[in-house]
């Protein structure tokens, strides 16, 4: 057990169950041809009232701290918002969304924050602390968007190699190909103000965290299953959408989006270059 794992006191960190917070920020024409663009979109040339792509929310209002408050990962250190989790890995676990309207070009958009739960379980990693978000996106035409995110803490351990056959990868009605280039990843970095070295870092990444090569954005992977799910629903984002990662997705290969329709909505997943799905969602109108 770890010097971090020690540390984790569950009943300190679930004293942040409630805090909350608010941002707000303005949706530009330029941050929605930005995004279009690595969402693999027609960019166009958005004018005001045009709708933004359906996560755009995820590119605004993000935190900034001064470079002297940044960890050796790239994030701000521990504390503040959220809880001080020792545990030194961090990532989007998964979530649920609930799409109400869109957000257009030129929406003066609210986030407010809570911190709804903060619960530890042991995994094939080891001791795993996940830190719940309720976040609800306002305009002035109203709520747009509520959304749970899930984020899991973890530490430096990784999981030994499985022995087990892999199951045959599933098979899709709906498919679209891409490479996960390392530009794409820079791209969504920028536009989110994510600093988490993963994502371009490869020395770091490879070195210090032991991963294969850069890692694919989980909120990224998430983007796209929505915007797909939207195209083949007649440009209509779900009601609700819900996703979780399964494994990470890493850079210089092809990887796939995927969707089945079922009797309530569409099962969607991407999958990597051997078809195995990297992020799972379903989706429900």
């Amino acid at each position: 057990m770890t010097e971090a794992v020690e540390k984790l006191d569950l009943d300190h960190l679930r004293q942040w169950i409630g805090r909350s917070t608010e941002a707000t920020d303005v949706v530009t024409a330029q941050l929605v041809k930005g995004l279009r663009a690595t969402l693999f979109q027609d960019i166009g040339e958005p004018a005001k009232g045009d709708a933004a792509p359906w996560t755009t929310h995820w590119c605004l209002a993000q935190p900034v701290f001064p470079m002297s408050q940044l960890g050796p990962d790239g994030h701000p250190t521990r504390g503040g918002f959220l809880p001080p989790v020792p545990l030194p890995r961090r990532m989007w676990a998964g979530g649920e969304i609930e799409f109400i309207a869109p957000l257009r070009v030129g929406d003066e958009s609210t986030r407010a924050s809570r911190i709804s739960d903060v619960t530890m379980k042991t995994g094939s990693t080891g001791v795993l602390c996940f830190v719940s978000v309720e976040h609800t996106i306002t305009t002035p035409r109203g709520v747009a968007i509520r959304e749970r995110q899930d984020i899991v803490y973890r530490d430096m351990g990784g999981a030994a190699p499985s022995s087990s056959p892999k199951a045959p990868p599933p098979v899709a009605k709906h498919r679209e190909s891409h490479v996960s280039d390392p530009v794409l990843l820079f791209r969504y970095s920028a536009l989110t103000f994510n600093g988490h070295r993963i994502h371009y870092d490869r020395d770091y990444v490879t070195k210090v965290e032991g991963y294969p090569g850069l890692i694919f954005h989980g909120p990224l992977q998430a983007a796209l299953i929505v915007e797909f799910a939207a195209k083949l629903h007649g440009d209509s984002a779900p009601k609700k959408f819900s996703y979780r990662g399964v494994q990470p997705l890493f850079e210089g290969t092809e990887f796939s989006i995927n969707a089945n329709e079922t009797s309530t909505g569409m099962e969607l997943w991407i999958a990597n270059a051997e078809g195995q799905p990297t992020m799972k969602g379903t989706a429900t109108w």
